[in-house]
């Protein structure tokens, strides 16, 4: 069998943020590399943790963009640095104030660029790691057992389809 180049996938980018001045400046960075959004959520409150709160501050928010531009999977590690240097250059005496996930979609299943190992991650390369977290099945996503707490309570599921029923327009 030969190798085949992969279908082109829907890139998205899931943001923790405190303040929407840095929201609005770590979206203008993410446009000016990846191309116009296509779709953005509502911000939700992120309550699951209190991991970042010590760094960013709180209250802390979660939401979603997509891109209009289709990528690669393979570019899915550049595009997860290009995400570190965006969090770099936002930060404040050395404390991040936003957090970027970038991830993509296809037609079954979410994937997330991840730097830490665990067991169900994938290595890619420069150290990053791809973490499938959802699969899509008879209209709904189902979620892997070990996906973040946030995402297991249902909330983002309306805009992951909302994101997948544009995706499969362009791919038609």
């Amino acid at each position: 069998m030969k190798p085949i180049e992969p279908r082109p996938v829907k890139l998205f980018c899931g943001i923790l943020y405190c303040e929407k001045s840095i929201l609005q400046k770590a979206v203008k960075l993410l446009t000016d590399r990846f191309g116009n959004v296509d779709y953005n959520s509502s911000s939700f409150l992120f309550e699951v943790t209190d991991y970042y709160v010590q760094e960013m501050g709180e209250p802390i928010f979660r939401i979603f963009y997509s891109f209009e531009n289709l990528i690669n999977p393979a570019q899915l590690v550049q595009i997860k640095l290009e995400c570190k240097e965006i969090e770099d250059k936002l930060a404040i005496a050395g404390k991040r104030k936003v957090n970027l996930d970038p991830g993509y979609m296809d037609y079954d299943k979410i994937v997330l660029a991840s730097f830490k190992y665990n067991a169900q991650k994938v290595y890619l390369n420069k150290g990053i790691y791809a973490d499938v977290t959802m699969y899509y099945r008879k209209g709904r996503f189902i979620l892997s057992e070990w996906c973040f707490p946030d995402f297991k309570n249902g909330i983002y599921e309306k805009d992951f389809l909302e994101i997948r029923a544009r995706y499969k327009k362009q791919i038609r």
